[in-house]
């Protein structure tokens, strides 16, 4: 049952991070499940980097959808968007 109350906890967050970016809306860098985690620690939801499945770290700004794997039969999807730093 925590498993199901963690994951409508994280359907209702739409996460915000700032990160600097270059031309074209590219990242100088990337945003990476540790930064998700730090994301989610901050809104109380403590969650092992290695449950945040990203096929790639994200590279550009906009809104992203990952997937949060609690359990193998419990997965969230994680709402980020990504906009430039001032």
């Amino acid at each position: 049952m925590y498993k199901r109350q963690v994951k409508a906890r994280i359907e209702l967050l739409a996460l915000e991070i700032a990160a600097q970016v270059g031309e074209e809306g590219k990242l100088f860098g990337s945003v990476t499940s540790q930064n998700l985690a730090e994301l989610l620690g901050q809104q109380g939801i403590e969650i092992d980097r290695r449950k945040i499945v990203l096929a790639e770290p994200i590279k550009s700004v906009g809104e992203h959808t990952v997937s949060v794997r609690l359990r193998n039969d419990v997965v969230a999807s994680l709402k980020v968007t990504v906009s430039a730093a001032s």
